[in-house]
């Protein structure tokens, strides 16, 4: 057995209070004493400044990256946009891709993330062909995770349709399985593969109502009941979603969910952003989590969601940073809160505790990872240490650490990173060397690429 100690000046302990000079020690990666005011070993290592659990990132899109500074400054909507994603995404093979998402996830564990919810459904060649083995981009992206240091839940991703009644066109035929059997018959090996990986979950995800028929989404439910895994869907991001949805079925996203055995507390929605309140009641009744990625809602101008009622409703919540706008999870936290006094005119929907619960626990556990997020015996050894002496995060006590780091830190504030007992980040630096470089690198490649 290894062990290794760690004293922690602060550290953020449950239910969700800031404690000073915590002991804590990690063997085979996991938390075998949290002791606050304890005597710890002449060689144990000191975090300054106050520890966090593992961040989790509940909704990317690794290749997203590549539109960082390219789309950001344009005028249109999400469907413009889209379109220059589509873009990226057609120029993907399992080498550039591995690149890009090794140095994506990487950047995320600089900002403190220890686990990803990647939505991934780039799946097959550009013309839609099944690779030799047609899980390759799949490894592609395991592998990635493996390399930065993160724990991966592959949320394998169903696409059948170019919209409601409408056929695939362009890149979207390499998203596609043809149907949602042959969806399972392909996942379902992928998952027999990692059955037995302690850092790898996969997942099940259903684009959106739009991209999967209606008669087809009991299938991908079901294969994700009978594996207990995490099953995740965009859920009206867009009123244009909403309009077809209810003009061909006459029901709204939840509602055709709901219908279909979809929902439930393995099941997460992503945006939720333009409910009715029947909607947030489902959701709700049914523990559906919610995730929540603002910088990319705000980005695309999708809108704020409600999450202070669906939290209210029963609804966890979690957070992602999709399309990679920025990778920064306290940014992602304080947005939530930030953008609902926006829309309401008013301030204290959700605290530091709510928003570090969707950041950390709530997160893991929508991915499938339950014991991770708190810093407790028998957790995951999941260590995210802040800087509490930056320029953004200078002044904080005790009593105000959390909310500083929360309302005003930012990702280049976390210092150290240790994730499964294993150090990731040291210093602000990842063990894997230059990461800027590596992204620099991986996204020149790819504009490169036919």
């Amino acid at each position: 057995m290894s062990a290794d100690t760690y004293v922690c000046e602060l550290a953020w302990l449950p239910p969700g209070r800031v404690v000073a000079d915590v002991v804590i020690e990690v063997t085979d990666g996991r938390f075998t004493r949290v002791e606050p005011g304890g005597a710890p070993p002449p060689d144990a290592e000191r975090f300054a400044g106050l520890t966090l659990p593992g961040f989790a990132n509940a909704h990317s899109h690794a290749f997203h990256r590549a539109l960082r500074g390219r789309t950001h400054g344009q005028r249109g909507s999400f469907w413009t946009w889209r379109e220059a994603m589509y873009a990226v995404a057609a120029r993907l093979d399992p080498d550039t891709y591995a690149a890009l998402a090794r140095a994506t996830f990487a950047e995320m564990a600089l900002a403190g993330f220890t686990t990803v919810g990647e939505f991934h459904y780039v799946h097959h060649g550009a013309d839609g062909t099944p690779y030799a083995d047609p899980n390759e981009m799949g490894e592609a992206l395991i592998a990635a995770a493996r390399d930065a240091g993160v724990r991966l839940t592959l949320l394998e991703t169903c696409y059948l349709a170019g919209g409601i009644g409408r056929g695939l066109h362009g890149v979207q035929t390499r998203f596609s399985d043809g149907d949602a059997d042959r969806w399972v018959a392909r996942v379902d090996e992928l998952g027999d593969r990692y059955a037995d990986a302690d850092d790898v979950v996969i997942g099940g995800a259903i684009h959106s109502v739009r991209a999967v028929p209606r008669e087809q989404l009991p299938t991908v439910a079901a294969w994700t009941s009978s594996r207990d895994v995490p099953l995740h869907v965009h859920v009206s991001e867009q009123p244009a979603e909403n309009d077809a949805c209810l003009g061909a079925y006459g029901l709204t996203p939840v509602e055709v969910l709901a219908a279909a055995g979809a929902l439930g507390p393995r099941t997460t929605a992503v945006h939720a952003t333009h409910l009715t309140g029947e909607d947030v009641a489902a959701l709700g009744r049914t523990r559906t989590a919610v995730c929540l990625c603002p910088t990319t809602e705000r980005d695309l101008a999708d809108g704020v969601g409600e999450a202070a009622r669906l939290l209210s409703a029963g609804s966890p919540l979690t957070l992602g940073t999709d399309s990679h706008a920025i990778i920064d999870g306290f940014e992602e936290a304080r947005a939530v809160e930030l953008d609902l006094r926006l829309t309401t005119g008013e301030r204290g929907h959700l605290g530091v505790r709510e928003l570090l619960a969707a950041l950390t626990a709530d997160g893991h556990r929508s991915l499938g990872f339950v014991g991770a997020g708190q810093l407790q015996v028998g957790a995951r050894a999941d260590l995210v240490a802040v800087d509490l002496r930056s320029v953004r995060t200078a002044g904080a006590g005790d009593r105000t650490a959390a909310a500083m780091v929360v309302f005003a830190g930012a990702a280049a504030d976390v210092t150290d990173v240790v994730t499964d007992g294993r150090r990731i980040v040291r210093d602000r630096h990842h063990r894997s060397g230059d990461v800027g470089r590596a992204l620099a690198d991986a996204i020149t490649a790819l504009e490169g690429a036919p």
